[in-house]
């Protein structure tokens, strides 16, 4: 039986909307990878945590053989796997 869909909230402390967007890196150990993710946000927190993950992202420590990228902000689509986000350097560009 399939899980039920449930709602994605916006990880901005005190807000309610549901998230659009989400902020992150391509990470990688060498051997698997995938998107680390930041912060899922909707239109209205976008730069403040847009803003405070690519904080975030400077202060990470990586072990040998680790490599991440920089953060980037994709569009939040249900179902959708990560190498199929589509990103948003428009609202990269208006959020920094």
């Amino acid at each position: 039986m399939p899980m039920p869909a449930y709602p994605v909230r916006c990880y901005q402390t005190g807000c309610e909307r549901l998230a659009a967007f989400k902020i992150a890196a391509r990470w990688s150990d060498g051997v698997t990878g995938e998107l680390k993710t930041y912060a899922l946000s909707c239109s209205e927190c976008l730069t403040t945590l847009f803003q405070r993950s690519l904080a975030r992202q400077k202060a990470c420590r990586l072990a040998p053989g680790e490599t991440l990228e920089a953060a980037w902000i994709y569009e939040l689509v249900r179902g959708q796997r990560d190498r199929d986000h589509v990103r948003r350097m428009d609202l990269e560009k208006s959020s920094c």
